[in-house]
């Protein structure tokens, strides 16, 4: 009978970690989606490349507002509420994108989507670490390979809305559907730790471990490289389709195609990164993938033409895959059960994330998206840089716990 229930919950467990990492993949199927229709919405809308860099911009700095309060309640007994009411404001969010006539309107639903996506989303990657402490990098790499997929997936549904309705909204409000499914599903579970650690005792205690937290280099430094490897993973991701169809003139067909390799291409990455960080070391392959994308990259923007661009960009796809899960495994295993803290200590760097797609479209604007673009190089020059030679630990006052 003991064993029955041990197969159970064991059972239990696998269903859970599936819905999880489907709400990762429905989180990136949305901006997938929206990367690949950043023309179109531009053009519906008449936005500008300020406007644009406004649109990633401002909804960050609400975020930076709300999630560090959601991040220092997470560790606590409320988890699973702030998981699910975050996934009534995500599909929202997505109702209001789909309605947008103007700059505001689309301003606002970014606005809701930002702090919705962070509580839903992020948490459901903290319950994922949670689950088994031992393995933060594998569990990420198979968190990102889901999220790698909805990358991928997003400019198909365009695809196939804009090949059948012809009206980019349909694809977010098919999403909206899927949210509403994929919330339904997780709301059987209590989202609880395998490791309870005891949560601060109150909101100054919380906000006192967060200080000690930011004060730690080995912290701060994960934190950082997280933020400059964005610039040649999501920020790339947002001006993509924008640099195919302003710069190289490919059209917003072609625009299309060049996003989906760069995700599908990535995806395969993703894929082959879960049994290779079995044998090597995460921080070792991070360090010759960042290397070999100083070269890809300036290669990417001086080379003529639309086909040769477009195999060097799917070859950036694959060489930065596993980039986002190993930085972030080791700011889990530097915190380890501490997942909401790592949530709010997160959000002291995200001003830099969320700047940077400002000033890369004011840059933009002023010199022309093509100079812009080479600002993504800061990106593999941080890791270059920045890596450290030896694994990570965890932190002095993540031990004492």
């Amino acid at each position: 009978m003991s064993l029955l229930i041990k197969r159970r919950a064991i059972r239990r467990v696998g269903v859970f970690v599936f819905v999880l990492l489907v709400i990762e993949f429905l989180d990136e199927i949305v901006f997938g989606l929206n990367q690949a229709a950043i023309p179109l919405i531009r053009d519906s809308l008449n936005l500008s490349y300020s406007q644009i860099g406004l649109l990633f911009t401002i909804p960050g700095v609400v975020a930076l507002l709300i999630e560090p309060i959601m991040g220092l309640i997470a560790d606590g007994k409320h988890r699973r509420l702030i998981i699910l009411g975050s996934g009534i404001g995500f599909i929202a969010a997505l109702f209001l994108i789909a309605s947008s006539e103007n700059f505001l309107m689309l301003l606002f639903a970014m606005c809701l989507f930002y702090p919705s996506s962070g509580g839903f989303v992020a948490l459901s990657q903290a319950a994922l670490m949670d689950v088994d402490p031992t393995r933060h990098e594998q569990n990420m790499a198979r968190w990102t390979f889901a999220g790698a997929v909805g990358v991928f997936a997003g400019p198909v549904l365009l695809g196939v809305v804009m090949g059948t309705t012809g009206n980019w909204r349909d694809g977010f409000f098919a999403l909206m559907i899927l949210a509403i499914l994929i919330w339904i599903a997780a709301s059987r579970f209590k989202f609880e730790k395998a490791v309870e650690i005891e949560a601060p005792e109150s909101m100054g205690a919380g906000v006192r471990e967060v200080f000690r937290a930011i004060r730690d280099w080995r912290i701060v430094r994960w934190l950082l490289l997280l933020e400059f490897a964005d610039l040649m993973m999501d920020i790339l991701g947002a001006y993509l389709a924008l640099y195919f169809v302003d710069v190289v003139n490919a059209g917003e067909s072609s625009a299309g195609i060049a996003v989906a390799a760069w995700a599908g291409v990535g995806l395969m990455g993703d894929l082959l990164l879960i049994p290779l960080l079995e044998r090597v070391r995460g921080l070792t392959y991070l360090r010759v993938s960042a290397a070999i994308n100083l070269i890809l990259y300036p290669a990417f923007l001086i080379v003529p033409g639309f086909v040769p661009k477009l195999i060097i960009v799917a070859l950036l796809g694959f060489v930065n895959a596993g980039w986002y899960s190993i930085l972030q495994a080791q700011l889990y295993t530097a915190l380890p059960g501490r997942s909401g803290l790592l949530l709010t200590i997160n959000n002291f760097t995200s001003i830099v994330h969320d700047i940077l797609p400002l000033v890369i479209g004011i840059a933009a604007e002023a010199f022309g998206l093509g100079p812009a673009m080479w600002l993504m190089l800061l990106g593999p020059i941080a890791l270059t840089i920045g890596i450290p030679r030896r694994q990570s630990e965890p932190t002095p006052e993540a031990q004492e716990e």
